[in-house]
């Protein structure tokens, strides 16, 4: 068997089984966005990496400026997704011997651009040289109060599922980055949003901790493999099951455009869609609209109710705009099976 057989998640699951049982400082190991581990003190450390390939998560031709803003981003929103606050980064390169020193400028330039938003500082790392496609692995270590912290696990049958801003841009910008027929067919304006969106997300960070400290959330994840697959990550590690409506996931006018050019809904595009970076969350039903509400005054960030939370034998439902239920099918991205649509 190739591993290609398996894709990234049963993958994750095999090296699992293989890992000796953590010490008792560890809350939790694999199976969220970030391990966290417990201190004497009020907080959890929480510790999380995140790798960029060449050619697998970014082409050649990307400046490394946008890149090094994306790769802290990327870490940024791990965090985010516990309610955290992000400190430091540990960054390694492994680099060809003809890439330009100023490549490397401009991509730490990029990642402390973006790390200084959120205090979060860059205090060593790693050189490699390597032959074939460049690599860039970032370390990030952040921190949480006790009685914040959100994991994947925690949705209850009877909550509502709430996402963050509009989804399906990021997706929409990689189309537009190999598509030129279709960029030249956009609004100039509009077109560059949705590049945007693919090569600058906006890591959820203040979003992620007024959430937590609402104490109304009961589970949380950042959208980072698709819509899809991100609420299954959070059914499957709270065993429950969810209902989720196309008519409310909030898209943007861009991206509606653009999937009028394609012939598909746009509800699919930020249902498959990945790189988002937005929160999925889930709340009891009663305290959902309040807390949307109130994340939205402090940050101006939409917060919208897409759907609810089933017991686990209800399985996993769409409703389309015309009212038929589909099962939800993980569709996003899946490393080694290459399974993003």
């Amino acid at each position: 068997m190739q591993i290609k057989d398996l894709g990234e998640f049963s993958l994750i699951e095999r090296i699992a089984k293989l890992l000796p049982p953590c010490s008792k400082d560890v809350v939790m190991g694999v199976g969220d966005d970030v391990a966290v581990v417990d201190t004497r003190e009020d907080h959890y450390l929480l510790f999380t990496c995140d790798i960029q390939v060449e050619g697998t998560h970014f082409p050649a031709s990307v400046s490394s400026y946008q890149l090094g803003r994306k790769a802290a981003a990327v870490n940024l929103s791990d965090i985010g997704a516990k309610g955290g606050t992000p400190s430091h980064f540990l960054v390694s390169l492994a680099l060809r011997t003809d890439t330009a020193v100023e490549w490397v400028d401009e991509f730490y330039m990029g990642l402390i651009k973006e790390a200084s938003q959120y205090d979060a500082n860059v205090i060593g790392g790693n050189l490699s040289c390597i032959q074939g496609p460049q690599v860039i692995d970032l370390f990030l270590v952040g921190k949480v109060q006790k009685d914040q912290l959100i994991l994947r696990k925690g949705a209850k049958p009877g909550d509502s599922v709430l996402v963050t801003g509009r989804l399906g841009d990021a997706k929409g910008g990689l189309t537009l980055m190999t598509r030129q027929d279709l960029k030249e067919k956009l609004d100039a304006k509009e077109a560059d949003a949705l590049v945007q969106a693919q090569t600058a997300p906006t890591p959820r960070i203040k979003e992620g901790q007024i959430i937590a400290q609402s104490g109304k959330a009961t589970s949380m994840i950042d959208i980072s493999d698709g819509l899809a697959q991100d609420l299954l990550h959070i059914c499957q590690a709270s065993r429950v099951g969810a209902r989720i409506y196309a008519k409310h996931i909030p898209q943007s006018s861009p991206l509606e455009n653009l999937a009028h050019l394609l012939g598909i809904p746009a509800w699919k595009l930020a249902l498959d869609g990945g790189e988002d970076y937005e929160l999925c969350f889930t709340a009891p039903a009663k305290k959902a609209q309040q807390l949307a509400r109130e994340v939205e005054e402090r940050t101006g960030t939409l917060v919208t109710i897409i759907g609810e939370v089933l017991p686990i034998e209800r399985g996993w439902w769409m409703v389309t705009p015309h009212g038929k239920e589909i099962p939800i099918r993980a569709k996003g991205w899946n490393h080694f099976k290459d399974e993003r649509v």
